[in-house]
């Protein structure tokens, strides 16, 4: 029996580390040439900056990625905003992607003050149009109540709000930080590098070279183990954002969500809320979308459109 144990245990030790060195040969052989450029926001620091499309009177769509997103999970979407003119730019918060690590704790006070110092870094003019998907959405209504004249208009897709996260959202906030962390040990310890080329890596859907740069991020370690660290503080970043003014009115606000409207309708009034309260106000159930592939190629127009409806109401149309 003892004889069989050992056999068995000394079967699977081989086994784990075979699946760990293959996953480490295949991560070395497809590490990715970074997107865009490396732009200094001060103290020695930089952050990974991706901006596509043509320069003009349009205003700049500024987009800010979810919980263990970076500038590759918008590729679909700025394809598509690059092709209807529009101009936009993503970027990897400190510690993502191929962005240095930051300052802890990585709260929303961290992650919107960088964003600042990006913004003022970029060169890129305001007023802005926002568009943030899922834990984003917090990160949008802390950077808007900080610079409102830094708004031309906001767009949520499949977005938290500070208000859902305190009530609606507490229990799946609490599951989503414990299941975070091991899934930061898994990525630390080199498990998810065989899987980076299955479904698994790219659950939006994106283009080539933004794909190649998901994968990558999906098995490595640095990037897992910050998006936890943002995720276990997601009450502390709701509670700041909770903190500044609410979206003013005045301002467009499109509200994109991934799932069908019936059996939801409680829910998706809560996602709809910002849009409902907003004198220009439109709200967009994408019903063929899940929460993820709501930003990939098959589903980026309507990222898009609501773009448009945004910079119109902000001109009066």
């Amino acid at each position: 029996m003892l004889k069989f144990v050992g056999r068995a245990v000394a079967g699977f030790a081989l086994f784990f580390v075979s699946f760990v060195a293959v996953g480490g040969v295949m991560s070395a052989a497809s590490h990715p040439v970074p997107r865009g450029t490396m732009v200094d926001i001060g103290e020695g620091r930089t952050l990974r900056l991706v901006c596509e499309g043509p320069a003009g009177d349009r205003p700049v769509v500024w987009l800010e990625a979810g919980a263990f997103g970076f500038a590759a999970d918008w590729g679909a979407t700025q394809q598509a905003l690059t092709a209807a003119g529009w101009r936009s730019c993503a970027y990897d918060r400190a510690g993502m992607g191929f962005s240095p690590p930051g300052p802890a704790p990585r709260d929303g006070l961290a992650v919107v003050g960088d964003f600042e110092k990006l913004v003022a870094a970029s060169g890129e003019k305001g007023p802005f149009i926002l568009v943030g998907h899922s834990m984003a959405g917090l990160r949008l209504r802390e950077y808007a109540g900080r610079n409102p004249g830094q708004v031309a208009g906001l767009v949520l897709v499949d977005a938290a709000t500070p208000e859902a996260s305190n009530s609606a959202m507490a229990r799946f906030i609490e599951a989503f930080a414990t299941a975070s962390k091991w899934a930061a040990r898994g990525a630390s310890i080199g498990l998810f590098k065989p899987l980076a080329h299955t479904p698994m890596g790219d659950k939006i859907g994106l283009p080539p070279a933004a794909k190649a740069e998901k994968r990558w991020a999906f098995a490595n370690g640095r990037h897992n183990r910050t998006a936890a660290q943002e995720v276990v503080l997601w009450p502390e970043a709701a509670a700041q954002a909770a903190a500044v003014p609410a979206y003013d009115p005045a301002w467009p606000v499109a509200v994109v969500t991934a799932g069908p409207l019936k059996g939801r309708e409680a829910w998706k009034a809560i996602q709809s809320a910002p849009a409902t309260a907003s004198k220009h106000g439109y709200v967009d159930h994408v019903e063929g979308a899940s929460h993820t592939r709501l930003l990939g190629e098959g589903f980026a127009g309507h990222i898009v459109k609501a773009v448009a409806f945004v910079a119109g109401a902000g001109k009066g149309a």
